[in-house]
Formats: C-alpha cells, structure tokens, sequence
C-alpha cells in the first residue's frame, strides 16, 4: 500500500445561510476565487470596530451597539434604495 506523505485530510463544514447571504458573497466572490478564498479574504480585512479609532477603549457593548446601529441603517439605506430603482 502506498501513501503519499505530502497529502493531508482536507475537512470542510456545511453552513447555512440565506438566498440573501448567498448572493452577497456571490458578488463578492472573484472570478476564479472559491467561496472558501472569498470569505477568508473578507473576514481577514475585518478587524474589530474599536481598532479604527485609535486610543479609545471601546467595550464590547459599545462596539455592539454601533455595530448594531450601522446595521439598521445600512438596512433602512438599502430598502429605500430597492423601492427607487426599479
């Protein structure tokens, strides 16, 4: 029996996500990069919200809450866009 010492067992995770989640990362996605390239690449230029301003001490709630905030606003951003643009 031979084996190759240079493999190694590949894992993978199923996940689910929306249609919605789907075609974001679609969009996101490069011609010739997988999903997998795609989200590592994504979430590697993602630090934490507090490392943008410098010397202040952001708790995990303050960033939560702004978190929050931009979200909804982005959302409310997007729904009014989506009823302007046919």
């Amino acid at each position: 029996m031979y084996g190759c010492p240079y493999t190694y067992p590949l894992t993978s995770k199923n996940i689910s996500i929306t249609e919605e989640a789907y075609k974001a990362l679609q969009r996101e996605k490069g011609k010739d990069e997988s999903f997998t390239e795609a989200i590592l690449r994504l979430t590697r230029k993602r630090g934490k919200l507090a490392d943008c301003f410098g010397g202040w001490k952001m708790t995990d709630q303050e960033q939560a809450a702004i978190e929050d905030d931009l979200t909804k606003g982005w959302r409310r951003a997007k729904e009014l866009i989506s009823h302007e643009v046919p």
